[in-house]
């Protein structure tokens, strides 16, 4: 497959998996509003800082209010990661390999498109649940329509490769959430006003009724923690999306599964396989927030990976 293509196939992927994941943390932060007790401080600030641009934010914004942090983390055009940049830039890889996909994956990538751009110019603060809401579903039907339309074959394993990692940041980041938005005080620690935090998270990832399922007790930190990141069912767990995202890139090699021989492919088994044998309790010892700092460095390092083995043309001497 031409690199071009598949460049653009991977990256459609990501952006519309990062214009879903960037409405689920500001549902986060509406959840913890609305079921929150009067009197607790609306926390804005901590939704920029896990994107890793708070300094840009700042520059431009200044005070992290409810509508300065929804402008620039949704319709900012000029900020390359909110939800409208996202999908224009998607867009644009699409309409490059309309010939590769399927019409009805163009489809509702324009359509999802548009919807975000009518609502940046009709969107009030009231409607902004309903909307985000909308993104989230948009996000799941083009993925359902790209698995039932395009054929499965090394361009349909870029896209889920893209996919599956972006995803794995995201929700990595979305468990981080709750370590930047930080209890009133430490005496709300194991309170209702903690589990009601924890709840919010779970449902940011559309992951409540399935940890409840799975779990069938109250909700605990560690419980969440274990879920979101060690399952290996539920498909928005880290250690899922790691799971996935190399039977794809095996597929695209052709390398058996238990072999790595690209160093793309060391790079992805080393962090699949550290959570295969690392327990719940190990990774609180080491620190949650730690954790997964350090597991966004070893995704953007197979990022950069996948970039030098598959899409980097090489100069000719």
């Amino acid at each position: 497959m031409l690199s071009r293509v598949a460049d653009s196939i991977y990256w459609l992927n990501r952006y519309v998996e990062r214009a879903e994941n960037i409405a689920r943390f500001a549902d986060v932060n509406f959840n913890l509003i609305l079921d929150s007790p009067t009197g607790i401080t609306q926390q804005w600030e901590p939704l920029v800082r896990i994107t890793g641009d708070l300094e840009l934010f700042q520059a431009r914004y200044g005070e992290a209010t409810a509508e300065n942090v929804i402008q620039f983390l949704t319709f900012d055009t000029e900020y390359p990661n909110s939800i409208i940049s996202c999908l224009r830039a998607a867009r644009e890889n699409a309409r490059s390999i309309q010939e590769i996909i399927s019409s009805e994956m163009w489809q509702q990538v324009n359509e999802f498109y548009m919807m975000v751009q009518q609502a940046a110019n009709e969107q009030t603060m009231s409607q902004l649940l309903e909307f985000f809401a909308e993104v989230k579903m948009a996000g799941h039907l083009f993925a359902g329509v790209m698995d039932a339309t395009m054929t499965h074959n090394e361009g349909w394993h870029f896209g889920q490769m893209g996919r599956f990692l972006e995803r794995a940041d995201k929700t990595s980041r979305i468990l981080d959430v709750k370590y930047f938005i930080l209890l009133p005080s430490v005496q709300y620690v194991g309170t209702a006003l903690d589990e009601i935090q924890w709840m919010a998270l779970l449902k940011s990832a559309s992951a409540y009724e399935m940890y409840r399922k799975r779990k069938q007790h109250r909700i605990t930190p560690i419980g969440v923690a274990e879920f979101l990141i060690m399952d290996r069912e539920f498909p928005r767990s880290i250690h899922f999306c790691l799971l996935q995202a190399e039977r794809s890139l095996h597929e695209i090699t052709g390398t058996p599964s238990n072999t790595w021989k690209t160093p793309v492919e060391r790079a992805l088994g080393r962090s699949r396989a550290e959570l295969d044998y690392l327990t719940i309790d190990e990774i609180i010892k080491m620190g949650l927030h730690e954790f997964m700092d350090d597991l966004q460095q070893q995704i953007n390092d197979v990022g950069h990976k996948i970039f030098e083995n598959f899409f980097a043309l090489e100069a000719i001497s």
